[in-house]
């Protein structure tokens, strides 16, 4: 045994099986506590305090702290500035070690980088692993030994390198009765931390490993039709996993390991999402610029957008009077989910139609998203405003009337959504502006009135969106 008593930091990785730090904890100590802290320097700024994303991971941690119970341990949960709150435990419980898994973003590095040096101060190791990724900062470059800024041959280096190694499971079991059983810790509840509960419990998402798990179960029945099925909002065809990717309450290398053997179109495109998962966590290790609010392509931030901030409150609210894009922005303030296909909408409506910049929408969905990971929110805007590594080409620019009529042909999305059309037929309900004045007296409809007339011109904004970018 290299420790006497060790402590395991969980953050974002919120599960007791198949966890790199936990593992080697167990592996290297005679005892190993677990702690979870509930940390302020993210919470106090979060201006709603019905945030799903804190019930998500109060849930979470209430259910890993019965599981490693269940296995003879225990997770101690604090509240407070994560950073002292650490320190003081690893000193009170005197363990000799600290064991966390790698965070990517540079606040969370800097705090890591702060506890290491404070630890080190009392003789107390750091000890850290990659775990939220299967490949990540250098692991994956190109033949020159530079990182890739484009995504498809990083994807295929990607598939050239990944072997059993990279996907083969932490057998945490294997040393489980090295967990320590620390004096009795109760679970603070949502309300003494300062927030609310939300329509969480109600949604159709399930929190914590099991949850993770049972949703996996159900999408491996239906992962061999994800290429088709993945674009339509009002079909089940995604996997509905990414919050639980986000807290770490699943496995990615027991996804990636899945996908692999499944060895079918499905699986193979749903691989590609999650390689593209760890393409922008490499983007944020080698550009850490992007996390500040900068463009990947320097060229671009100049683009002088309008900004107009009427219409910004339009889209953010879902009444720009374009019905899939309205869906979109509600599904996301009503659930915390927004389907994927329609964040691309969403996101070159906002930035392409309305003439907004970029970060305003980036910041809206980080604010708003359930499953909100600053690579991936950052790498969708900047792909959807042409700023981005491997971007969207600046000239091409979604038809949000086309992409309605493609992706929700039969408009059943639409009308979930946005119930003031639900008496449009499957071919009005795309554009209900067009429709002629004695239908809509017909379906009791009036446009302005019952449902916003189109806040900007498609093909107007088009030819502005044009001249913007070309300027540059």
């Amino acid at each position: 045994m290299l420790h006497t008593k060790s402590l395991v930091w969980f953050r974002r990785d919120l599960r007791d099986y198949d966890h790199a730090a936990l593992f080697y904890a167990l592996k290297e100590s005679a005892q190993v506590f677990c702690a979870f802290i509930f940390d302020t320097d993210i919470l106090d700024p979060l201006h709603d305090k019905a945030d799903r994303r804190v019930e998500f991971i109060w849930e979470s941690v209430r259910e890993l702290k019965g599981a490693l119970q269940a296995k003879g341990g225990d997770l101690i949960v604090l509240h407070g500035k994560a950073q002292d709150e650490i320190l003081q435990l690893a000193r009170s419980l005197q363990v000799e070690a600290v064991f966390t898994n790698h965070d990517y973003e540079p606040c969370a590095m800097a705090r890591d980088a702060h506890v290491a040096e404070q630890l080190q101060k009392y003789a107390i190791a750091f000890h850290h692993y990659k775990d939220q990724v299967i490949f990540e900062k250098d692991e994956v470059l190109n033949m020159s030994g530079k990182p890739y800024g484009v995504f498809t041959p990083y994807k295929n280096m990607w598939l050239k390198t990944v072997n059993d190694f990279y996907l083969q499971p932490y057998a945490i079991d294997r040393y489980v009765q090295h967990l320590a059983k620390p004096a009795t810790n109760v679970l603070a509840s949502l309300e003494s931390m300062g927030f609310q509960r939300t329509n969480l419990s109600g949604m159709r998402l399930p929190t914590g490993m099991q949850g993770g798990l049972n949703l996996f179960d159900n999408f491996k029945t239906r992962m061999s039709h994800y290429k088709d099925a993945r674009d339509f909002p009002a079909v089940k065809g995604v996997s509905y996993l990414s919050v639980h990717l986000r807290f770490g309450t699943v496995s990615i290398r027991h996804f990636a390991r899945e996908a692999i053997l499944a060895a079918n179109v499905g699986a193979q495109t749903w691989l590609n999402e999650l390689i593209w998962r760890d393409f922008y966590f490499q983007i944020l290790h080698h550009h850490p610029h992007v996390a500040s609010g900068k463009a990947f392509k320097a060229e671009f931030e100049t683009l002088q957008f309008s900004n107009d901030k009427t219409l910004f409150q339009a889209w953010c609210d879902g009444n720009t009077g374009y019905p899939l894009v309205d869906a979109a922005m509600r599904q996301l303030n009503s659930t915390g989910f927004m389907h994927n296909r329609l964040r691309m909408v969403a996101a070159s409506f906002l930035v392409k139609d309305l003439l907004i910049d970029w970060r305003w929408g980036e910041h809206y969905f980080a604010a708003k998203l359930i499953d909100f990971d600053l690579s991936a929110n950052n790498g969708g805007w900047q792909w959807a405003a042409s700023t981005g590594c491997d971007a969207q080409p600046w000239f091409r620019i979604f038809n949000p009337i086309t992409q309605s009529e493609r992706f929700d042909m039969q408009g059943n999305f639409i009308r979930k959504y946005v119930p003031e059309l639900t008496k449009c037929n499957d071919k009005e309900i795309h554009a209900p502006w067009l429709i002629t004045p004695l239908r809509l007296q017909e379906l009791n409809l009036q446009i302005g009135r019952d449902y916003p007339a189109p806040v900007v011109d498609h093909a107007t904004q088009r030819e502005l969106t044009l001249a913007l970018y070309k300027n540059v």
